[in-house]
């Protein structure tokens, strides 16, 4: 069975770090970093993640317009928007921009866990 393809965009490397961490915790998925959004857009078109990990305070371009064009590309795309400054106005912008969930910083482990398996389910029940 391939490997699921997870992305990872904080522009903090500890946070990356700590993402990685837990869904290698999960298993079955290859994991890739970007540390702002215009990598974020470029490495997805790349690669085609399964799941985005995505902040929304970003240099270079946040994660909101980040969200908007992975969504335009890919309307498919799973992205989980990861942030800790976020306002209820942003949340709201993120959902409507096609954010498939929201998960506030500090994070617990398990809801990331939750979102990973839940991810894994439904890719390998296609």
């Amino acid at each position: 069975m391939k490997p699921l393809l997870a992305l990872v965009v904080d522009d903090s490397i500890l946070v990356r770090s700590a993402i990685k961490e837990i869904i290698k915790l999960c298993g079955g998925f290859v994991i890739f970093e970007a540390s702002n959004g215009q990598i974020a857009v470029d490495t997805y078109k790349d690669v085609r993640p399964d799941l985005v990990f995505l902040d929304i305070v970003m240099p270079i371009r946040d994660g909101i317009d980040a969200l908007i064009e992975i969504k335009a590309f890919d309307p498919q795309a799973t992205v989980v928007i990861v942030s800790a400054v976020a306002t209820h106005s942003q949340v709201k912008r993120a959902i409507q921009a096609g954010a498939s969930d929201f998960v506030q910083k500090p994070w617990e482990q398990s809801r990331i866990i939750s979102i990973v398996e839940k991810v894994k389910e439904k890719k390998r029940g296609m």
